[in-house]
């Protein structure tokens, strides 16, 4: 069985989430967009009943009706995402998974909602660390 941990940027909030990873993505909806700050949000699936909270409970917020998000009070970090309507499972953000490079997305949701200039982030410059390191 398959055992990944998580948390936050401050070390406060830590997760650990056992058995099948699925349904990897990068969802551009307007929802995580705005909870995030980000232009798109990468999300994995886990069974509930393989998902617990290790360090201090996160904050919980109900960004829409069937929807409820946790963060980290302290740092602010998005943590998951569950839906009233699948209660068998939740969503954690990939890049908060310590081993975050195994889970790469699988596919875009939500692209009806993304910026107009999403699509051109691949073409932009690339530098190893800051611009003027370069």
């Amino acid at each position: 069985m398959s055992a990944y941990e998580g948390g936050c940027l401050c070390g406060a909030v830590r997760y650990r989430a056992t058995g099948r990873a699925s349904n990897s993505t990068l969802c551009h909806c307007t929802s995580c967009r705005r909870a995030s700050g980000a232009p798109a949000v990468a999300w994995v699936t886990f069974a509930r009943s393989g998902f617990a909270f290790t360090g201090a409970a996160p904050v919980r917020y109900r960004s829409s009706a069937p929807a409820v998000r946790s963060f980290c009070g302290r740092c602010g970090t998005p943590i998951s995402y569950e839906r009233d309507d699948e209660p068998e499972t939740l969503d954690v953000t990939t890049a908060s998974l310590d081993r975050a490079a195994e889970l790469a997305p699988a596919d875009h949701t939500w692209v009806s909602e993304s910026l107009p200039w999403s699509d051109a982030l691949a073409d932009l410059p690339r530098y190893a660390r800051r611009r003027n390191e370069a």
